[in-house]
């Protein structure tokens, strides 16, 4: 253990995962995580065709390796370290995929590629223990990143690929049934690769949807070489070089890290996306969509529009303004709170249509969403995802405004499977192979009822 005697907080952690069973998950922790891998699922094989997908599966293909697990849609079979890189992106190309709203990260995006490919790599997993993986990645992220005391967006880093590395790690360590100090490794290795930045975001490009296959590449490695007798760095996350110190200034607050762990499963807090944009945007969104609708305003009538948000989600998704009023790229668009905004002033439903090549240049909505003005308000700021308030003039002098708290897809508004189902129904239409609606049906069935399969890699018939 070395630096000191106080054992390292990824101890608990280790222990934690490497003793978690089924039967020891909350039937809404176990509801909650198929909910979860359903809406992968779907916005996985949505996102199957979307720019940057083909030139990463090419580049595999280039690497070729031995046929461990299944690249979704295409069917590939790559060594699991790579397959899971393109499952991952695909996951994430949408930009429609989970989000845990207290802390701005999306978990399941490393944990159901791991999980599968891992599974495929190791055979005879079942739907109990593919559950398990799930929810325990999922939880070790949320944890690691609530435990951070500075918001998100003031270091710059992406939480899903930088926290990513330990949630895969746990997925793939649990399926592996390391031991703890075995376990340790894994977490220090998954460190030694981690990263991640919000750069690629501010500059428009692919890279933040290329971020969870790293996480999930670098996960599967460490385990791996875990498993193998390599050994990691142990103090982890306390060290004086460990994950606090080093990427979030020495600011967190351990006992989050602990709380309640393994009673309560922070996967009951995810968030599904109702809308393919970052999660910033939804309170915002939901409060343009409600005052259109029942006020039916008209875009041509608007004068003005004010947005009043936390400064966080003002970094994220209002500056430069003049660029966010104007998205240049598809990426920049579903990062835009003018953007998503005006969107749905004007169409009164804000789906895949939105973010579009064609769609970026539509004068009509370029019109409105340069009347849409972000407006900080410290008293809306928080570490997580911060409420909006939506104000409309019209210019006949009359103003309307909506503030929401708890946006749709959150776990007190949460989407059933049957939602996520007609989600997946929208999403196929996108793969880049022809997915019918009996395969859709099937694969939210077998999801719905996945703790009675036997072996999981019964599902990835469904996927290709």
């Amino acid at each position: 253990m070395k630096e000191g005697e106080t054992m390292d907080s990824i101890y608990a952690l280790a222990n934690y995962v490497i003793n978690t069973k089924y039967e020891d998950l909350p039937s809404e922790a176990v509801e909650a995580t198929k909910r979860l891998i359903l809406d992968g699922f779907a916005v996985g094989l949505g996102g199957s065709s979307k720019e940057g997908v083909s030139a990463l599966l090419s580049l595999l293909r280039d690497w070729g390796g031995k046929p461990e697990s299944t690249v979704w849609i295409f069917g590939d079979k790559l060594p699991a370290a790579a397959a899971v890189q393109a499952n991952a992106m695909m996951m994430h190309a949408l930009d429609y995929d989970d989000v845990y709203d207290k802390a701005v990260l999306h978990c399941g995006v490393v944990a159901i590629p791991v999980a599968l490919a891992m599974a495929e790599r190791l055979g005879g997993v079942s739907g109990k223990d593919f559950i398990t993986s799930v929810a325990l990645g999922s939880d070790i992220c949320s944890r690691l990143s609530l435990a951070v005391t500075v918001p998100v967006f003031e270091l710059g880093w992406h939480y899903t690929a930088l926290h990513g590395n330990f949630n895969g790690a746990a997925v793939a360590g649990k399926l592996l049934g390391l031991d703890e100090q075995t376990m340790v490794s894994a977490f220090g290795l998954a460190y030694h690769q981690a990263g991640g930045n919000y750069q690629g975001l501010h500059d428009g490009t692919l890279a933040k949807r290329i971020g969870p296959g790293f996480a999930s590449r670098d996960a599967i490695t460490a385990a791996l070489l875990a498993q193998r007798g390599v050994t990691g760095p142990q103090n982890v996350l306390d060290g004086k070089a460990g994950l606090y110190k080093v990427y979030h200034r020495g600011q967190y607050d351990p006992g989050i890290l602990t709380k309640d762990l393994g009673k309560l499963f922070e996967v009951v807090n995810l968030s599904l996306k109702p809308y393919p944009c970052c999660r910033g945007a939804h309170p915002a969104i939901d409060g343009a969509l409600a005052l259109a609708k029942e006020h039916d305003i008209r875009p041509e009538n608007v004068q003005d529009v004010k947005v009043y948000i936390g400064k966080g989600i003002y970094y994220l998704l209002c500056e430069p303004i003049p660029d966010k009023q104007n998205p240049q790229t598809v990426v920049d668009a579903q990062f835009s709170i003018p953007w998503t905004v005006a969107w749905a002033l004007k169409h009164r439903k804000v789906g895949f249509n939105a973010f579009t090549p064609q769609a970026i240049k539509n004068k009509e909505v370029l019109s409105l969403s340069n009347k849409v003005t972000p407006v900080v308000d410290n008293s809306l700021h928080t570490i997580g995802l911060d409420p909006a308030i939506v104000e409309v003039t019209l210019r006949d002098g009359s103003k309307y405004s909506r503030r929401i708290d708890i946006a749709y897809g959150s776990p007190n508004k949460q989407m059933s499977m049957e939602d996520i189902k007609e989600k997946m129904f929208d999403c196929v239409k996108l793969s880049a192979k022809p997915v019918s609606r009996k395969r859709v049906n099937l694969l939210t069935d077998m999801v719905a009822n996945l703790e009675k399969v036997s072996d999981i890699t019964e599902l990835v018939g469904l996927l290709i």
